[in-house]
């Protein structure tokens, strides 16, 4: 999808004569049907005004023009295309991301910087970064860049026609270096330099048959780019199958290259608890998928553990991994084969309370992903549902699959590759928190988890660091007990929350944060990077990873009643305002601490700020070791 394409000589025309917004705002209508927001009209008045004098003054007449360029199985659309050939015949494109900036600070991470954008300060991407990601990712699903004999040889820069440049320029900082290289970054103060970047690259001209073959082409991953995944994923030991993961990861590999043939759409539904490897699966089938040759996406509903996959993958491999929201307008079966991970977390359906009113569906999100591919792999934990409005069961997603047609395959796993093997652990917890009937009603500590409960907040943290100090990967994290402050202080640090007496602690910094000081990592990259040791995460940075020991701080939001003999959900204790406007909250909160617990790989340590509920746990335990003992007696004054 395109708002504009045509010659140069008419885009000339079109920006002089004061026509070009108005040509962008009923092309918007009629794709969109509601109008172009009045920020964006504004943004194409200034910017393509600019552009068309650039491109006037270089004397690209003889070119073609794509504006507002909607980026294949993306909701992202590139400011402008300019196409044609260079000095020696070859089709050649460049892109030029358009920005109104007048200025801009330095920001903490290695790809960003802060400016006034839609009425506040906001932490976007450096220019350069955004030009040369969005070029990278067409040389490598756009068959018009990368398909031989003839590819179009493909550029990119950006324009800040309202900048000046000024002494020690943060848009121009050392650590911008390699993205510049990449894709320039040209100011008011450069109009010259710009142009003679153009006319270098797209000298030759006769460039409306390069914006046929652009328009013309589908989107279909480079052999090049699914190598590339592939070779990271398989290359990375944490991504390892054993055992009872390899069973069933043959079993579904098998059925995968079968469906793909098939005239319906195949779903292939795996459930298993969480420890059980269903992520490692995944990984490995999109690796081998990609490597065969399949176009094989990933996708989830969790921010954090998308980034963070992104992040391991790397730049160009990212744009593989989506959102479940991604799929709005997706062609059906683009997608050859579609890994549904964490699959408990779909929606009804895939706009949010930001979505305007007009872009709104009512098609289901299920229905969205099931017509985006020709197979369909669901992996699904019907217990790990904890916000309201998630409703990926397996149950539901077998009905909705079942209404359209689908075959269906399912699988379950059951052997337990976290909590050191201890399928008796994740049992036990499931039990006591009401959650299943299993024959694990007790904790016997015998199977080499390191369980433990911890008298207060301070030697529960100070057992995780020290964990941490030996080598192990570990986290503190906490039931959704406390307010999550909106902004970081002025310094740049994090609110202390977490408030129990006299221990403060912050929770993880939001996802939007601006102005973090040194080390502090956004929430979505909170499990992986290093300075996440100091905050505390709540189950939405927590749920898909796992650690060698989880640290819990089990809140009041969920208790244990002796008197009544059950688990009761208490709002007021609630920081959550989505959960706690739930009509099945203490079904959600349960959910909550059984995802918080099974975080552990070797060990799971537990403060319970509740007595009782401590108390209820302690029942549950066959065996306490000495510690435990020492703990429980020293505070209840045994």
């Amino acid at each position: 999808m395109r708002l504009y394409a045509g010659s140069s000589a008419q885009f000339i025309q079109d920006t002089v004569r004061n026509q070009i917004a108005g040509k962008l705002q009923e092309a918007f209508f009629h794709h969109f049907r509601y109008p172009a927001p009045k920020s964006e009209v504004r943004a194409w008045q200034n910017s393509l005004r600019a552009m068309g004098s650039m491109v006037e003054h270089s004397g690209l007449i003889d070119h073609g023009v794509l504006l507002e360029y909607q980026l294949p199985q993306t909701s992202r659309r590139l400011d402008c295309l300019v196409a044609g050939h260079d000095a020696a015949g070859s089709p050649a494109a460049v892109i030029v991301e358009l920005k109104q900036w007048d200025g801009c600070e330095d920001a903490e991470g290695e790809n960003e910087v802060i400016t006034w954008l839609g009425g506040a300060e906001r932490e976007v991407l450096h220019p350069s970064v955004q030009a040369d990601r969005y070029r990278m990712y067409l040389a490598d699903t756009h068959p018009a860049f990368y398909e031989e004999p003839d590819p179009v040889s493909l550029s990119a820069c950006a324009y800040l026609h309202n900048h000046h440049t000024e002494t020690s320029d943060p848009l121009f900082g050392e650590k911008f270096d390699t993205a510049l290289t990449a894709a320039p970054v040209f100011t008011a103060d450069h109009f010259d330099d710009m142009s003679r970047f153009l006319k270098g690259r797209l000298e030759g001209g006769d460039g409306l048959h390069i914006l046929g073959r652009v328009e013309e082409s589908r989107y279909r991953p480079s052999k090049k780019l699914m190598d590339h995944v592939g070779g990271v994923i398989k290359g990375n030991r944490d991504f390892v199958l054993i055992d009872e993961q390899l069973v069933v990861y043959d079993k579904v590999l098998a059925r995968v290259r079968g469906g793909f043939h098939e005239r319906r759409t195949t779903v292939v539904l795996v459930r298993g608890g969480p420890g059980t490897g269903k992520s490692v699966i995944a990984l490995n089938l999109m690796a081998d998928l990609l490597l065969e040759g399949y176009n094989a996406q990933y996708a989830t509903g969790s921010k954090a553990f998308t980034e963070t996959l992104r992040k391991i993958i790397g730049p160009r491999g990212g744009i593989q991994f989506k959102y479940f929201n991604s799929y709005q307008g997706a062609e059906c079966n683009a997608v050859d084969v579609l890994i549904c991970d964490e699959s408990h977390r779909i929606r009804i359906n895939s706009h949010s309370r930001f979505t305007p009113k007009a872009e709104r569906t009512n098609i289901p999100q299920i229905v969205e992903l099931l017509e985006a591919a020709k197979v369909v792999v669901f992996f699904v934990d019907d217990l790990q549902v904890v916000r309201p409005g998630e409703i990926g069961s397996s149950g539901y997603i077998r009905e909705e699959a079942e209404k359209l047609g689908c075959e269906i395959l399912g699988y379950k796993l059951d052997v337990q590759f976290r909590c050191a093997g201890s399928e008796a652990f994740v049992n036990w917890i499931n039990n006591t928190l009401g959650l299943e009937r299993t024959a694990s009603i007790l904790w016997e500590g015998t199977e080499g988890f390191d369980f433990r409960i911890f008298p207060d907040p301070f030697s529960l943290e100070a057992a995780i660091r020290e964990a941490a100090d030996r080598g192990h990967s570990a986290r503190l994290t906490a039931g959704f007990c406390w307010e999550w402050s909106k902004k970081a202080r002025a310094n740049g640090s994090l609110e202390p929350d977490v408030r129990i007496g006299e221990f403060e602690r912050p929770w993880n910094a939001r996802h939007d944060a601006t102005r973090l000081a040194k080390g502090i990592p956004k929430a979505h990259l909170w499990a992986h990077e290093p300075g996440g040791l100091d905050q505390i995460g709540c189950v939405y940075t927590a749920q898909g990873f796992e650690f060698d020991y989880v640290g819990v701080i089990f809140g009041r939001d969920l208790r244990y009643e002796f008197e009544r003999q059950q688990w009761v959900g208490y709002k007021s204790e609630s920081g959550d305002p989505i959960v706690r406007r739930a009509n099945n909250f203490t079904d959600l909160i349960k959910n909550t601490y059984r995802v918080l617990l099974s975080r552990g790989m070797k060990g799971c340590y537990v403060y319970f700020q509740d007595r009782d509920t401590e108390r209820f746990f302690r029942s549950r335990m066959e065996v306490e070791t000495d510690s435990m003992v020492a703990e429980s007696r020293e505070e209840y004054g045994e």
